[in-house]
């Protein structure tokens, strides 16, 4: 698998290589050694998630307080979609920026995103269907979002009339959330990334 990093710190794509004949193919998606040697530390698995999306649902932005945060790996099982790492870190050099990769049934590639950036996604097909691998368990009172067509992180969502949750349509800005005190610290998200914090890998950790 090629891995490369995004443009915001924290962020990589995941291409993988696909062998294929007339019976069908055969993939590695995720490889725990290839990762932890590109980013730097392993990814504990403690959660995996199933999403299913009608085409025009865009989900998201979502992120989670770090300690302990959430490290998501993400790819499209099934139909297309293009996925957001949004860098809402206050005190980053690119705060308030956003890349956008697809992800899609086709080319099979993935997104890792570490612990305190956000996330989102815009469904291009109906029963568009992400998993994700978690580095902690849900958690909703660490849970926060920021709304996904917020002006000032000016999206390009590529659909007229996103469909949001109603959780997602009330979600501040990413200038009330952070005036709340809700988003992460870049600095305290780095030196959490970094460890060694014997608490990131413990199961019984507060997890969000």
């Amino acid at each position: 698998m090629k891995i490369r990093p995004l443009s915001i710190e924290g962020a990589w794509e995941i291409t993988p290589r696909q062998h294929g004949d007339s019976r069908g193919l055969f993939m590695e998606w995720y490889r725990f050694d290839r990762l932890a040697e590109v980013v730097g530390h392993p990814l504990r698995l403690a959660q995996g998630n199933l999403s299913v999306s009608a085409r025009g649902v865009v989900r998201g932005i979502h992120f989670a307080d770090v300690p302990p945060g959430q490290a998501k790996y993400v790819t499209c099982v099934r139909g297309a979609v293009v996925d957001l790492v949004v860098d809402i870190r206050v005190g980053s050099p690119t705060f308030g920026r956003w890349e956008a990769v697809r992800l899609d049934d086709v080319d099979r590639r993935a997104v890792y995103l570490s612990e305190g950036l956000g996330h989102g996604f815009c469904a291009l097909t109906d029963d568009a269907t992400l998993s994700y691998l978690c580095s902690t368990t849900y958690n909703p009172g660490a849970e926060h979002t920021v709304h996904p067509l917020d002006p000032d992180l000016a999206i390009d969502w590529p659909v007229e009339a996103p469909v949001l949750s109603a959780r997602d349509a009330a979600a501040p800005s990413l200038a009330h959330a952070r005036t709340a005190g809700l988003l992460p610290d870049y600095r305290s998200c780095l030196s959490f990334v970094a460890g060694p914090d014997p608490a990131r890998w413990s199961p019984k950790a507060d997890c969000s």
